[in-house]
């Protein structure tokens, strides 16, 4: 009997020294790869063409931070708040940890920049300074993020905080990210433009986004960097290349740089699938194409034979204290895709108007489709020119073919012209474009609109709305270039973007 139980104690021994052996490595690798998620998603459609873990529990981190951007545009597109709104600073805002404005308790900002902080800065006091404004406390604001996260049908996210601050029970997915960007493309075209700001300057400051891809000449233009110990380095980013969208969601990644490549990779991919698909091609399973690349498969490789970036357990936490590096992955220089504007975020005294422009379906749907991106700047040396949300994708359509997306805040005209382009363009048929809409009735409305509002401006000129596929484009044409140029100025120097389309 005693032999007996010998020999079972040493199967038994035996039995957990090879399980140990066996099950370590898988463990470590579970931990490893715990954080990683990904998918790519065109915009236009909402055609899945390739996911990775997409459906998995994650920490969203400071893309948080969308939604509460999300339910702001709600709560201004409604009235309930206003761009100019004061915003006082709570001592529970105060005290939030870095990445933050830094405003102590009683000070004031007003809602617009406050904003403005949030996109470019991921500054968690202003994103809990915005919380309490619109829902009155950020526990009532919280409860409205998950009620409309889940009328979006973010089904799996939860929300806790309205920063992204660490909280075990706020959850999200990879998915849920994708749909939440979605909907703010179609829902608030009109402000989509603050997730695309390169930067901004505050009380005598400058920040940088730190969204690293945006500078990259590749038609990113915007949504949101995040990173926690927990997350690892988060992006939701959006792109727009040959008039169509793809939004690419990484979630864990192991740093911003190498978080930014993968990203990136997945970009290239899925682009690289609607042009195939364009050319007749007949893909239809895109997540094949993906994996046939490398991706998915393997320990989810970033492409072949290179390692996806996982979070570190020992990450520092860069992007928290403002650090995040912004340094942009190195590409070849590529023409910027063409795409149709429209108008940025409204000043005060033209919310009603803004409102109204917005409040079609069919213009909703612009951005999304590809078609409609976010609007660029004035020129201006004074505050409020510098204070308007500005284009950071390619060119405008209609602009000359490879014109490239402004690198700051500077804003863009058209291209410098030679003299002898100059010389070949006649006065009087140069124009102005200051819109492009699916629905030609929207196109004349807002061509009215902005002929009331500038009458010295267009005095002269004659309204037209050009038909381009199933787009109608809003131009007043007749114009000298002096006189086109001039009232572009003029609109812009009042937050309405416009594009100066000479002859030819």
């Amino acid at each position: 009997m005693s032999l007996l139980r010998r020999g079972l104690f040493a199967l038994l021994a035996f039995s957990l020294i090879t399980l140990g052996t066996n099950v370590r490595p898988i463990e470590a690798q579970s931990q490893e790869n715990s954080r990683y998620a990904a998918v790519v998603v065109d915009a236009a459609t909402g055609e899945v063409l390739f996911s990775r873990h997409a459906d998995s529990s994650r920490f969203p981190a400071s893309l948080t931070k969308m939604m509460t951007l999300y339910l702001t545009f709600e709560a201004l597109s409604q009235g309930k708040a206003h761009l100019d709104d004061v915003l006082t600073v709570s001592p529970r805002a105060a005290s939030q940890p870095p990445s933050k404005l830094g405003l102590p308790a009683g000070q004031t900002i007003t809602l617009d920049d406050a904003m403005r902080a949030t996109a470019v800065r991921s500054a968690n006091d202003m994103a809990l300074a915005i919380g309490e404004h619109i829902g009155g406390s950020e526990a009532n604001f919280t409860a409205m993020m998950t009620r409309k996260a889940h009328q979006l049908g973010m089904t799996h996210t939860r929300y806790y905080t309205a920063n992204g601050l660490p909280d075990a029970r706020q959850v999200t997915t990879a998915r849920d990210q994708a749909t939440l960007a979605r909907a703010i493309m179609r829902d608030f075209p009109q402000y989509y433009s603050y997730f695309g700001l390169h930067d901004w300057a505050y009380n005598g400051r400058s920040y940088r986004n730190t969204n690293g891809l945006l500078p990259t000449g590749r038609g990113y233009d915007g949504m949101k960097t995040g990173y926690t110990n927990a997350s690892g380095y988060n992006l939701a980013a959006s792109a727009v290349r040959d008039g169509r969208r793809l939004i690419t969601v990484v979630l864990g990644g192991r740093s911003s740089a190498s978080r930014n490549a993968h990203v990136a990779e997945l970009m290239d991919t899925g682009f690289e699938v609607e042009r195939r698909r364009a050319q007749g091609e007949n893909i239809q399973i895109a997540q094949t194409f993906f994996e046939q690349r490398g991706f998915g498969l393997g320990g989810e490789s970033q492409s072949v034979g290179a390692p996806i970036a996982y979070a570190s357990l020992n990450a520092s936490d860069d992007e928290e204290t403002g650090a995040e590096s912004s340094t942009a992955v190195a590409y070849t220089a590529a023409p910027a895709p063409a795409a149709l504007p429209t108008r940025i975020t409204p000043a005060p005294s033209e919310r009603a108007a803004s409102q109204r422009a917005a409040a079609t379906a069919q213009t909703a749907g612009q951005l999304a489709a590809g078609q409609l991106t976010a609007a660029q700047p004035a020129a201006a040396a004074t505050a409020a020119s510098s204070r308007a949300p500005h284009n950071v994708t390619a060119s405008l359509n209609g602009a000359p073919r490879g014109a490239t997306a402004a690198p700051s805040t500077t804003p863009r005209r058209t291209a410098p012209q030679t003299a002898r382009e100059t010389a070949r363009a006649p006065a009087g048929r140069w124009a102005v474009q200051v819109g492009a809409f699916r629905d030609e009735k929207v196109a004349n409305d807002w061509l009215g609109e902005v002929s009331r509002r500038f009458r010295a401006q267009f005095a002269s000129a004659q309204r037209d709305v050009q038909t381009a596929g199933d787009w109608y484009r809003s131009r007043f044409t007749g114009l000298t270039e002096d006189g086109a140029k001039a009232a572009c100025d003029a609109l812009a120097e009042r937050r309405v973007t416009c594009m100066v389309i000479r002859p030819g």
